[in-house]
């Protein structure tokens, strides 16, 4: 199975409205021209995209935005793509680009696994970031969790070679089922040494997950590999 297989009957989200402002709404519509894209028919040609050719992030379900904003506010040398279903934290999102007056973020607004399979084309990703996606910690709910071996297949089609995929969650059992399914896709190298957890990078900006997790007493284990 290639890494665009990747059966959709079963997604890895659930579409929920949440309560999204005024602003917010108005942000959809008024920044999403500059801001956003609609993919087509053909792969997104990011150099047009950003309008310049520079080094490639891609962060998968960036919540509310903070951890992506901070990163391309320190990095401006860079490209960011953010990728996010939920409506309230695009327009969020939207908002602070606009007051930071950044141009180095474009935002897509649909299933990841839609976008890397249909919307983006070979190798084209210098860093992708998911930090802490769902766990679904039912049992009956596993076969919806992102991380699984045809969509980390598809991550791995997605980076240049030397490129890092970045992972953390906040739940056990799901960091341990990562690592041994990232492990085993062989086009990947654990940074850390295999079995090995990295360091929580300094860079990173807590998301209210995090937060969260931190103020329940939860650990957090971050995943770093390189591909090769």
């Amino acid at each position: 199975m290639s890494g665009s297989d990747h059966p959709r009957a079963i997604r890895s989200f659930v579409t929920r409205g949440g309560r999204i402002t005024t602003a917010q709404e108005r942000a959809l519509q008024e920044l999403w021209p500059r801001y956003g894209v609609e993919p087509g028919a053909a792969p997104l040609d990011l150099d047009a995209l950003f309008g310049r050719r520079a080094r490639r992030v891609a962060e998968i379900g960036f919540g509310n935005g903070d951890n992506l904003l901070a990163l391309a506010a320190s990095r401006p040398a860079e490209d960011f793509l953010g990728i996010e279903v939920h409506r309230p934290g695009v327009g969020r999102l939207l908002l602070q680009l606009q007051e930071r007056a950044l141009s180095n973020v474009r935002v897509v607004c649909r299933d990841a696994v839609e976008v890397l399979g249909r919307d983006l084309g070979g190798a084209c990703l210098d860093e992708i970031l998911i930090l802490f996606p769902d766990p679904w910690p039912k049992k009956r709910h596993h076969k919806r969790r992102l991380v699984q071996p045809p969509f980390v297949a598809l991550l791995a089609d997605r980076l240049k070679s030397g490129g890092v995929l970045r992972l953390a969650t906040d739940w056990e059992p799901y960091a341990v089922e990562m690592l041994a399914t990232l492990s085993a896709e062989p086009r990947l190298r654990n940074v850390a040494g295999e079995g090995g957890f990295v360091p929580r990078p300094a860079e990173r900006s807590p998301t209210r997950f995090e937060r969260r997790g931190e103020r329940l007493g939860h650990q957090v284990w971050d995943l770093e590999f390189r591909r090769v």
